[in-house]
């Protein structure tokens, strides 16, 4: 590799890692509320999702079960004996009379009138 090539390695990974900062956001890997619950919740929802997807949700409790169905129907890993437990956590943390968490702005991107 040359010296060159390098240099412009370091300073993409720079870059891309002050990005979310530029931004005013930071990478969203563990912000679920902490609860015998979190891990679970972590390998099976943000295996594709981010934990803000998560937090903006509000839903009832029957509806959090019907979302846990459909993603373990897509291929979310959830052992079926954590099933309730993991719709309790979420249903707590993220019921429907909770006012949703505002959308974080990406740039770019026009606000609505």
């Amino acid at each position: 590799m040359s010296k060159r090539s390098g240099l412009t390695e370091i300073v993409f990974a720079l870059v891309a890692l002050s990005v979310p900062w530029l931004w005013g956001q930071t990478p969203q890997t563990s912000d679920l509320p902490p609860s015998d619950m979190q891990g679970k919740a972590r390998t099976a929802c943000m295996e594709c999702h981010d934990a803000r997807i998560i937090r903006q949700q509000r839903l009832s409790k029957s509806t959090w079960a019907k979302e846990v169905d459909k993603m373990t129907k897509w291929g979310a890993v959830v052992n079926s004996a954590d099933r309730d437990a993991l719709i309790e956590y979420l249903s707590v943390n993220f019921p429907s009379v909770k006012a949703p968490e505002p959308a974080a702005r990406v740039p770019g991107q026009k606000k609505k009138r």
